[in-house]
């Protein structure tokens, strides 16, 4: 009878053993399915980072394209063309000192086009900032300011002049003019006058 006892004694035992063993071994896989989704998620925030184009013409007549990174802090990479003239800079700022910035990035990099199409002298003004209208209570550093630029001219290329036109003299002709209608004394006089009035026809 005691022998009976205690078998059914370490069974009970080794079902709960049993049953504990599997608890901790559901419990570690949740964890490790968490700990695998957040990876996931810090994977595809990431991945969201990506380079913002645009292109735009200024006041001015510039062509231009423009690339920013989204990140903080900003740069913004500009190349314009105008005319034999083309030029490229680079603008920074901290677009997360505003507000407005994180809750519409797509309507904030806009209002940055159309702040850059306003700029009378884009890349040439050290001083001047760049707005979004969004953002305008914000810091001074959240607004993009010139950081570097470099032009440089294209020459246009070389056309000759055209050669010039071989005039035609009409001295000849006025002299025999001259000999017909006046006498030997008065030829030069005469060879002048012919000439003066007879110089457009020639």
């Amino acid at each position: 009878m005691a022998l009976l006892t205690n078998i059914a004694i370490l069974m009970v035992l080794a079902c709960i053993s049993h049953q504990m063993m599997l608890g901790s071994s559901h419990r570690s896989r949740g964890h490790r399915g968490r700990g695998d989704r957040g990876q996931r998620k810090e994977k595809s925030g990431l991945s969201r980072v990506k380079p913002v184009r645009d292109k735009l013409v200024t006041k001015d007549g510039s062509q231009c394209t423009w690339t920013a990174t989204d990140d903080d802090p900003s740069f913004l990479f500009i190349n314009c063309i105008k005319g034999e003239m083309s030029f490229v800079c680079t603008y920074t700022a901290r677009p997360a000192l505003c507000l407005q910035y994180a809750s519409n990035t797509v309507l904030y990099w806009k209002q940055i086009t159309r702040a850059l199409k306003k700029q009378n002298n884009l890349c040439h003004n050290e001083t001047a900032l760049v707005r979004a209208g969004m953002c305008k209570q914000a810091p001074k550093d959240a607004h993009f300011r010139l950081a570097g630029a470099k032009t440089k001219v294209t020459p246009s290329p070389y056309i000759p002049p055209p050669p010039n036109k071989a005039v035609k003299s009409c001295l000849p002709k006025n002299k025999k003019l001259a000999k017909e209608f006046c006498s030997d004394s008065w030829s030069s006089v005469c060879t002048f006058f012919s000439t003066m009035v007879n110089n457009y026809d020639c």
